[in-house]
Parts: structure tokens; C-alpha cells; sequence
């Protein structure tokens, strides 16, 4: 932008026109006001430098941002499977801590001697008692008679470790066996001096306060598990008739695997029907309550053999005098479970047939945990048998010794 001023001098004299001032005045006042507004119309270059900065610096993060999101992403997606795995242990161990304060509880609860007439009397047991108790893995109680003396034997002659054996075996193996037996009508009689000697022979029975009948083996049972529960501090507490072939070893093994949970129920599981007409062997006086007549009975494990965790065992001990029994052993146990949040496991190798059934797969490198006939409850004529049974269908003498638990 150019502006010409010019002036014009009068002929006669220096001076300029007064016209031409006042233009010049005029003009320079004019562009004065142009380029004052020209100044004042122009963006403060501060603010503009900041937004370009910022929105610059938007553009350079952002694949920043986003691959971090994408990292973020990443490492939570590869975690959620190491922090699932890590949340079901902590719950499982939660569960089996909990599990063995509840059974610390009850144990406390249950230290209970029992008189003559049957009625509890409380005892004063301190915990640090109850918590010198013998750890051991399991202890198995084989349910026998006054009358059952040639089948003890043959079971001692057989599947059952004799003298040091014995002791070594629930010294190294943390593996308890005992003879159960109760008292005769007459305590102190022929029949309990018997047992007694027989006991100062092999020291190999768990003597219960508890009257000896075939209609008893449900209250048995019930003294059973408190009188063990009582003395050791197991994690299974096993029942098995004394005319059932064991291969303790494979028992062992089949324990092991269901070590961590804390309720367990195992057997071999079986759902029979309510026998309702009098006079027939398992009669149920209650049938009525198992719903129309030809009904069965809820899935439970059968009588021969079974075993159930610590925490079952304890709840027996501390609820046996409410536990309802009914005219089968197997049944009433079965029904005090029913209710319970318990974990029924149907273990087939502890329903074994005898031979060929168990020879065949003893044979064949999987041999049972358990043996016996159905048709007789047990093996037919088992102090007779056992032996052939133990040849034939036996893990081997040394197969216990040899198992990591």
C-alpha cells in the first residue's frame, strides 16, 4: 500500500498549502485506523500454537494408546486362566479349612462317653486332646461277631498285615486296621473273655461300648465312626464286613484321588427296592415312609464295604443321637448323607464279583479294591474261600508298601 503526497510551493514564497496539510492529516489518521484493525482482526498466535500442539500431540499418542490398550487387553485375557485356576484353589483349600475347623468343633462337641443306660454324658476335653489324636490316612474297621472267629483268621491269613507288620504299617503308611466289636448282653461273660484273649494275641481290635445283635448294625455303625473319629484323626474312615476280600494297596490308591474334597461318600452305589412284606431278609418295617409300595430306595452305597472323609465321620459322631436307623445299615447310613451337601462316588472297583470276575482283571493289571459275592452279601463261605480268593484275585503282599499317597 503506497500513498502519494505531494505539495505544491506558491510562486512567490516557501510556505505550504493549507489544503495539502489537512489532506496529509486526514490520510495519515485513516491509515492509522486500517492497520490498527488489521492488528486487532489477527488470531492471538499463542492460542493457536497451543491447539495445534494439543491436537497435534492427540495424533502421536494415540497409537500409543491404543496399543497399550491392546497390551492391556492382552495380559487380561492370558491371565484369566492362571487367575481361575488360582481362584478354585484358594477356594478349595478355603473349603477344606473351613472343613477342619468345623470338624475341630464338632469333635470338641462330641467328646461324649456314653453309660450303661445309652444316655450321653458330657465330658470335659480340652482341645489340645483332641488334637493329639494319631494322624493317619485312613482307618479301616472290619465289622465282625463273637461268632466270627475263622473268618477273622482267614483274613489274617490273607489280605491283613499280622504283628509288627501291622504296626509298621500305621507308623509308615499312616494305614489303620482293627477287628469292631461291641459287648455282649452279659459284659465280662464267655464270650467277651474270648475276645479279649483273642485281642491280647493279635492287638488287633477297636472294642466298642456297645451291645453285639444282627438288629444292631446300625447303632454299630453310628459308635463305629464316633469311637474312631474319637481315637484317630484320619482323613477316611473305611466300614468293611469281615467276609469281603481287600487289597489294601488299590484301596490306597482309590483314596488318594479324593484326598482334597472335603465330603465324600464312596462305594459301590446301588439303589434297591423297599422290601415291604414281612418276614423276608432286609424287610422294612418303614416302608411306608420310602412312598407307595414297590418304590426303591434313594442311591446309597452297599453295606459290604465304603468309606467316607473325616467330615462325615464327625457329623456322625456328633449327631448320633438324632440320626434316624432304619432296619438296614447301609440304608440308614445312606439317609443320614441324603440331605447333606456330600459328594456321592460310585467306585466299581469296590463291587468286585470273586473269581473269574476279579481274577480276570487282576490278570489283566487292574486289580479290585474290594471283593465279595452278591448273592451272599459277602464271599460264600469265606473262611473257607478267602484263601483261594486272595490267590487268585490278591494285588500282591508288598503292593500296600509300594503306594504313594
Amino acid at each position: 500500500m503506497g500513498l502519494m503526497l505531494t505539495t505544491r510551493h506558491h510562486k512567490g514564497g516557501g510556505g505550504v498549502s493549507t489544503k495539502w496539510v489537512s489532506l496529509f492529516c486526514i490520510s495519515s489518521f485513516c491509515f492509522g485506523v486500517f492497520l490498527a484493525n488489521r492488528l486487532w482482526s489477527i488470531p492471538d498466535p499463542i492460542k493457536v500454537d497451543e491447539k495445534a500442539v494439543q491436537n497435534y500431540q492427540e495424533r502421536r499418542l494415540e497409537p500409543v494408546i491404543n496399543c497399550s490398550k491392546k497390551k492391556e487387553t492382552y495380559i487380561q485375557a492370558g491371565d484369566i486362566l492362571s487367575q481361575v485356576s488360582q481362584t478354585h484353589d484358594v477356594i478349595m483349600n478355603l473349603d477344606k479349612t473351613i472343613s477342619t475347623l468345623e470338624m475341630q468343633l464338632a469333635a470338641a462337641r462330641s467328646a461324649q462317653v456314653t453309660n450303661q443306660d445309652g444316655s450321653p454324658v458330657a465330658t470335659k476335653i480340652k482341645i489340645e486332646e483332641l488334637n493329639e489324636r494319631q494322624k493317619v490316612f485312613f482307618v479301616m474297621g472290619i465289622i465282625t461277631a463273637f461268632s466270627s472267629r475263622k473268618r477273622r483268621d482267614s483274613i489274617r491269613e490273607t489280605w491283613m498285615p499280622q504283628g509288627e507288620k501291622l504296626r509298621k504299617l500305621e507308623k509308615e503308611k499312616g494305614i489303620v486296621m482293627r477287628f469292631v466289636i461291641g459287648h455282649s448282653a452279659t459284659p465280662g461273660g464267655v464270650l467277651d473273655r474270648a475276645i479279649d484273649a483273642e485281642d491280647e494275641q493279635h492287638q488287633d481290635f477297636l472294642r466298642l461300648n456297645h451291645v453285639e445283635g444282627y438288629h444292631e448294625l446300625s447303632s454299630k455303625t453310628q459308635i463305629y465312626f464316633s469311637t474312631a473319629v474319637a481315637k484317630w484323626d484320619a482323613d477316611f474312615y473305611i466300614k468293611v464286613d469281615d467276609d469281603v476280600h481287600v487289597n489294601p494297596g488299590m484301596i490306597s490308591n482309590t483314596l488318594a484321588r479324593h484326598r482334597s474334597k472335603p465330603r465324600v461318600y464312596i462305594g459301590c452305589m446301588k439303589s434297591g427296592p423297599v422290601l415291604a412284606q414281612k418276614g423276608v431278609k432286609y424287610h422294612e418295617p418303614e416302608y411306608w415312609k420310602f412312598g407307595e409300595e414297590g418304590n426303591k430306595y434313594f442311591r446309597h452305597a452297599t453295606g459290604q464295604v465304603y468309606a467316607i472323609s473325616k467330615d462325615l465321620a464327625t457329623y456322625i459322631s456328633v449327631n448320633r443321637y438324632m440320626l434316624h436307623r432304619y432296619a438296614n445299615e447301609d440304608v440308614s447310613l445312606g439317609s443320614w448323607f441324603i440331605g447333606l451337601d456330600v459328594e456321592h462316588i460310585d467306585e466299581r472297583s469296590l463291587c468286585c464279583g470273586t473269581p473269574p470276575d476279579c481274577e480276570w482283571k487282576a490278570q489283566a493289571g487292574n486289580p479290585c479294591a474290594a471283593s465279595f459275592d452278591w448273592s451272599c452279601s459277602g464271599i460264600c463261605k469265606s473262611a473257607e474261600r478267602m484263601e483261594e480268593v486272595h490267590q487268585l484275585c490278591g494285588e500282591g503282599d508288598g503292593a500296600v508298601w509300594g503306594t504313594n499317597f
